[in-house]
């Protein structure tokens, strides 16, 4: 298969610019990202890409910054290659969880040991909003609790979630890749009391959880809310990342109008998680 590959130059807000492009660029067909210490780069099925897409993304940008991008076509790559090669180190969160993938040596020993091979998903441990998420589940008591991993990527948070006793356990993607990618790291951490579904929040008709994990990003988190509540069993908790602390009142104020309350939230280099409450 033939893929397009767009190499981003940044000048200034490099880090921050780089994650705002990744989540736009994900919801118009980009399925892998790396940063590098000098460019960012996306890639995409050539017969998904749309030029014409791509500088309305960059001029909404809401930060000070010059941005580039030069196109190349190159045929499929090996991505946990890339992976290894780039970006995707060991990692050790709230010193209980260690996640790494297939390729990685000398792993560091943890109570929860997660096993990725993330190909073109998104969930490695590294971006902040995954890290947040994580800490949250590994805060929670999450026995015999039943869970919703929305927009599951690579389905870390689900594996993490039936480590911690979560049972069961569903995970959503709307991404044929993720979909593949999560069924493939079930069978890697052999977890079996994970289903996972190929669509959107449009399959969880009338689905009941204790506990909703939504890693997404604002325009989709606000479209589905209402449906996340509708799910949740009262004293359900909806835990949602993927935005901005400036994003908060927006994300609340729907939140409020579907009947969940704000309990508290958790940032990190601006990217925050949200706890809600369905009263």
């Amino acid at each position: 298969m033939q893929y397009i590959e767009l190499v981003f130059m940044i000048n200034e807000n490099t880090e921050i610019i780089s994650d705002i492009l990744a989540s736009e660029l994900a919801d118009i067909g980009f399925e892998s990202f790396v940063n590098n210490e000098s460019d960012f780069v996306a890639y995409i099925p050539a017969n998904l890409y749309d030029e014409s897409l791509i500088n309305p993304i960059i001029e909404s940008v809401p930060l000070k910054g010059e941005i580039r991008f030069e196109k190349n076509s190159i045929e499929e790559k090996n991505w946990n290659e890339e992976w290894e090669k780039n970006y995707f180190q060991p990692i050790v969160i709230g010193s209980e969880c260690v996640i790494h993938s297939s390729f990685h040596k000398d792993i560091p020993a943890a109570k929860y040991d997660i096993l990725i091979d993330p190909k073109m998903s998104f969930g490695t441990g590294h971006h902040e909003t995954t890290s947040l998420v994580i800490q949250e589940i590994l805060n929670m008591d999450l026995t015999d609790k039943s869970v919703l991993d929305m927009g599951c990527g690579t389905c870390i948070l689900g594996i993490l979630a039936s480590m911690r006793g979560a049972n069961p356990v569903l995970g959503i993607d709307i991404d044929e890749w993720c979909y593949e990618n999560s069924l493939e790291n079930l069978k890697l951490n052999n977890i079996s009391n994970i289903e996972i579904l190929l669509g959107d929040a449009s399959l969880l008709n009338d689905k009941k959880f204790d506990v909703v994990l939504a890693n997404i990003n604002r325009n989709i988190l606000l479209n589905d809310i209402k449906t996340y509540s509708q799910c949740l069993l009262f004293g359900g908790k909806l835990y949602m990342s993927g935005f901005y602390e400036e994003d908060i009142p927006a994300i609340e104020e729907e939140c409020n109008r579907n009947g969940l309350k704000i309990d508290y939230y958790n940032s990190k280099n601006n990217w925050v998680v949200t706890k809600f409450i369905k009263e």
